[in-house]
């Protein structure tokens, strides 16, 4: 790989892992620490993952304006201010202002990452995109892990770090992006899609298969928010709990040659795909309802893992098989907003229910939703097949 993606995938490395120093730790010092219901920790949440949408759309605006260095510097630079604040002032209001402010900027900076490293290595392809997902993995599997023991001694120590990551990612990108030769090139985007669609059916599909993608996420959340909450409850230390992100991300990066065969065998089969992840899934939150030990949940999020690795890359691979020529960043756009907006969603959803009826319901809601999410994976190819029909009838109708 050339110089310049190594620089943004330890950029990168840097950005995620300072990330996670915080965010899987959100609700549990809000409830905990702060004294706040988990509906209203699920608010905050909320607003972040909102800001986080705002930021990634003007990110990708900027991105086709000024260039993707100075649009990531701009990003870094509020963070930075950001999570000064936050390290000095983290009581309820200034924490859920800090905390917003820190998912919008964020949020900026992703597309730029994404958009530069198809930019400078458009050859690599697909690998190049593969590179930048690893490291983003890696960041999750050392951040919590960090975050847990640092939490242990105090949360104040959470702050400092995660503000200490920005800083450093600050200089990597101050003098590893500013060579990279980014001009504003032609990107699709949602702002830029505005033709007319013509071919209604890969849409339609794509809005069945999005809604089933949007159940998962809202069930998947809850492992960063109620669940969190939950696990602290029942006597499972917050290394214990940052371990199982930990876990996550390591067998994300570990356990490709895994599933590889399977994906091979089926890799022409999306339904397939998408219908055992999900099923996985489920699996998962069957074992996580009855977890009373650590070890439990380490299983738990094993097989959530697992799970993820089919569903996850599988929904975006299915848009870009969807969209016509041209209408690439259209569809991807759509399948980005769907996740966060499950991202959104899901903690308030998820705590609201905790607040009212309790863990067990949480757990047959999301129950609820996975079965849902995979009705949408049996059906979302009709639109296509009554297409295909229609065309086959008019052949039919020619030639007669």
């Amino acid at each position: 790989m050339p110089k310049q993606v190594w620089l943004l995938i330890i950029g990168m490395l840097v950005n995620v892992t300072g990330n996670s120093f915080l965010w899987p730790l959100t609700t549990i010092y809000m409830h905990d620490h702060l004294g706040k219901s988990l509906s209203l920790a699920g608010l905050v949440l909320m607003a972040n993952a909102g800001a986080a949408v705002i930021g990634n759309l003007l990110g990708g605006m900027l991105f086709d304006r000024i260039g993707g260095y100075k649009s990531i510097m701009g990003g870094i630079i509020v963070t930075i201010f950001a999570l000064t604040g936050l390290t000095i002032w983290h009581d309820f209001v200034p924490f859920v202002a800090f905390y917003t402010i820190i998912g919008f900027s964020g949020g900026i900076v992703f597309p730029s990452m994404y958009a530069m490293v198809g930019t400078v290595w458009p050859e690599g392809g697909r690998k190049a995109f593969n590179a930048i997902y690893l490291a983003q993995n890696v960041g999750v599997a050392v951040g919590p892990a960090m975050a847990g023991v640092l939490a242990a001694l105090s949360f104040d120590y959470i702050f400092m770090a995660n503000l200490g990551m920005y800083i450093l990612f600050f200089f990597i990108a101050l003098f590893g992006f500013k060579s990279m030769s980014i001009s504003a090139v032609s990107h699709t985007s949602v702002f830029n899609e505005g033709k007319k669609i013509r071919n209604r059916a890969p849409f339609y599909a794509l809005l069945i298969v999005s809604a089933g993608y949007l159940l998962c996420w809202v069930g998947y959340v809850q492992w960063q928010s109620t669940i969190s909450a939950y696990t602290q409850e029942i006597g499972i230390t917050l290394p214990q709990y940052s371990f199982l992100w930990t876990l996550n991300g390591a067998l994300i990066v570990l356990g490709q040659p895994l599933i590889r065969p399977i994906i091979k065998r089926i890799e022409d089969n999306i339904k397939q795909q998408l219908l055992i992840g999900i099923v996985i899934m489920m699996a998962s939150y069957l074992v996580v309802a009855f977890a009373e030990e650590f070890s439990m949940f380490v299983i738990a999020m094993a097989i959530l893992t697992i799970g993820e690795m089919f569903v996850w890359p599988t929904v975006p691979a299915l848009a870009n098989q969807l969209a016509p020529k041209g209408r690439e960043g259209f569809y991807q756009g759509i399948v980005n907003s769907v996740a966060t907006g499950g991202r959104m969603i899901g903690p308030l959803m998820g705590g609201v229910m905790v607040d009212l009826y309790g863990m067990s319901a949480l757990f047959i809601l999301v129950t609820i939703l996975l079965v849902a999410a995979i009705g949408t994976s049996l059906v979302y190819d009709l639109p296509l097949k009554k297409k295909q029909l229609a065309m086959e009838q008019e052949q039919e109708k020619a030639i007669i």
